[in-house]
């Protein structure tokens, strides 16, 4: 946190170098009164800043929160910010999908359960890949799975001490082919 804090203060005195306030250290909700049940937006000092707010479940992505990335990212690449900054609340960064997505199979079935993934899935890459300013990850904890996976997209990750990142999908991979799959 002390780290992170630290950052975004050089961050700060960066934007008011170029004639930005930094007496604007009161945040406002990114985008005028947008409210989102699993993210926490606020834009102060020209910086948006995305929270994964999930802490008890160590910010473990649901459909709802994806789909919650997308529109603060579509949000933010319209507000007057000149950044946007990603984290996550807690001790955790993001723990990857929660699994309790895989539970609630459709009507449609595993084939429609596996589509909707897919056009979700779409839909939020492309929105890092559409963001037109600059995206800075801190990543504050463990990251897993996706979260892992998107640090890619970013223009700038900066991780502390306590990071361990895990990609579950790549031993997985391992195991099957070592059974001859």
């Amino acid at each position: 946190n002390e780290a992170r804090e630290q950052y975004c203060n050089l961050i700060g005195s960066l934007v008011e170098a170029e004639g930005g306030s930094s007496a604007q250290v009161a945040a406002k909700l990114a985008g005028g009164g947008a409210t989102y049940e699993t993210l926490l937006v606020t834009t102060a000092d020209s910086i948006t800043r995305i929270t994964l707010n999930r802490p008890a479940k160590k910010n473990a992505i649901t459909p709802e929160m994806y789909n919650e990335i997308i529109a603060a990212l579509e949000q933010a690449a319209k507000d007057d910010s000149k950044f946007a900054v990603f984290t996550g609340a807690g001790d955790f960064y993001s723990s990857g999908n929660d699994l309790s997505n895989f539970t609630k199979i459709p009507e449609g079935g595993v084939q429609e359960m596996a589509r909707q993934g897919a056009e979700l899935l779409r839909k939020y890459v492309r929105a890092y890949i559409d963001f037109p300013k600059p995206l800075v990850a801190v990543v504050n904890g463990p990251a897993v799975g996706i979260s892992v996976t998107v640090l890619g997209l970013f223009d700038l990750v900066y991780a502390t001490e306590r990071v361990q990142k895990h990609t579950p999908w790549a031993y997985l991979l391992c195991l099957w082919r070592v059974q001859g799959k």
